[in-house]
């Protein structure tokens, strides 16, 4: 599909973390957008960067100009107790405060105009501050990776259905106090707002009525992700699989589910079943995991592709979070058989037993994996649906020109 604004432009890209080479969700968002717009535009991109992961573009890149700070250093435990209790700001808004961050950008605003600027993620919110004080002001959009008041509500909701978890049960309501006005307060700031999913474009619209949203899902490169791959070293037959960030909440939760309540019932009919955790840091509450016979945490990868296409079925049960999950395109695109929950499909309008099959309680699932691990044919069948759907609705060449359509409207007002 060819753009719609084929006016160049110049446009300033403001994110968390260098998000080449794309290795998880949001690097994933961003770097999918990116790409595709500096076919046609000029792109700058402004980035934190720890010194150890610290990758340059690749040599194809010449339209994007990468600038990058240093990353600052976590906050102490006791910082972070003292702002839970004393700040009325939510974590995600004090976790990147750099004011060598907000120099460069005032620096770079003051040097070039810009048509544009987008703030890739909520963390990435508090330099909106820089853009109002620029003159000339440029257009400022916010990429909502995810509705993140929504996220918290849903993990406040889940741990307090356990009481071993009513500390973090506590600290998800406060969370999601404050980003539901923090949030909100972004929304209206910004010029135009971008949604990944119809969900959250209808929950955001509850904290600011009247606000315009454009939904842009999450998409990924299909080119770069073949079937015919190797499968990584040591994957067999009856492998399930599961990538993320293992730090993050809503991966940890599921994952921790479907290791203590799903697999158990798995293994009672398939009992060479193997489940690969694949994802950077894992959080120590799956230290437990790691003696577990039929499940291996792989810890950081170089790339998640081989793991992928080793995956006799991939699963993704979560039970919190929004936004739409790049982990499960991922998948498709390389042709695997998915067992999701709604929650973890959510965005996405796939037809249950067409594109992927959808579960949501223990039976259901364990039944669904189960099913697939039995039947190649049908696992066959559904990975090349899975992929023809990717490929026609979630490719980004077919989602950046929904991006210049947005330039295009908002410039005309």
């Amino acid at each position: 599909m060819q753009a719609v604004n084929p006016c160049p432009m110049n446009l300033l890209f403001l994110t968390s973390q260098v998000p080449y080479p794309p290795r998880q969700g949001g690097a994933l968002r961003a770097w999918g957008i990116i790409s595709a717009l500096a076919r046609h535009h000029q792109v700058t991109l402004l980035s934190f960067h720890p010194d150890a992961e610290f990758s340059p573009l690749p040599t194809h890149s010449e339209d994007i100009s990468l600038d990058v700070v240093p990353e600052p250093p976590p906050r102490p435990l006791t910082r972070r107790l003292r702002d839970l209790l004393l700040s009325r700001q939510p974590d995600m808004a004090l976790r990147l405060e750099s004011p060598l961050f907000r120099r460069r950008l005032a620096e770079l605003l003051a040097a070039q105009p810009f048509d544009a600027v987008h703030i890739e993620g909520i963390e990435m919110a508090p330099f909106l501050d820089v853009l109002e004080a620029a003159r000339p002001r440029p257009l400022v959009i916010f990429d909502d990776f995810n509705c993140e008041f929504l996220l918290q509500k849903r993990a406040f909701l889940t741990d307090l259905r356990r009481p071993a978890r009513w500390h973090g049960a506590l600290y998800s309501l406060v969370q999601w106090r404050r980003l539901r006005r923090y949030e909100a307060e972004i929304c209206r700031r910004a010029d135009s707002v971008i949604a990944v999913s119809e969900a959250d474009a209808r929950a955001l619209g509850t904290l600011v009525p009247g606000l315009r949203l454009t939904v842009v899902p999450n998409g990924v490169d299909v080119s770069t992700y073949d079937p015919q791959i190797p499968p990584a070293p040591g994957m067999a037959e009856n492998a399930l699989v599961f990538t993320g960030k293992m730090d993050f909440r809503p991966n940890v939760d599921a994952v921790l589910w479907f290791a203590d309540r799903v697999l158990p019932r798995i293994r009672e009919q398939v009992p060479d079943v193997r489940f690969w955790v694949v994802g950077q840091r894992p959080h120590r509450r799956l230290e437990p995991l790691r003696g577990h016979p039929a499940i291996t945490l792989t810890g950081s990868v170089e790339d998640t592709r081989p793991y992928i296409a080793g995956a006799t079925v991939y699963v993704a049960p979560l039970r919190i979070g929004g936004g739409t999950r790049l982990k499960i395109l991922e998948a498709m695109a390389m042709e695997r058989a998915v067992v999701a929950t709604r929650l973890g499909a959510e965005g996405y309008e796939v037809q249950d037993g067409r594109e992927l099959l959808l579960a949501d309680d223990v039976e259901t699932f364990a039944a669904a994996v189960v099913s697939l691990l039995q039947d190649p044919a049908r696992r066959a069948a559904i990975g090349r649906a899975a992929r023809r759907f990717v490929e026609s609705h979630y490719d980004w060449s077919v989602l950046a020109p929904r991006v210049e359509a947005l330039y295009a409207s908002r410039r005309s007002q």
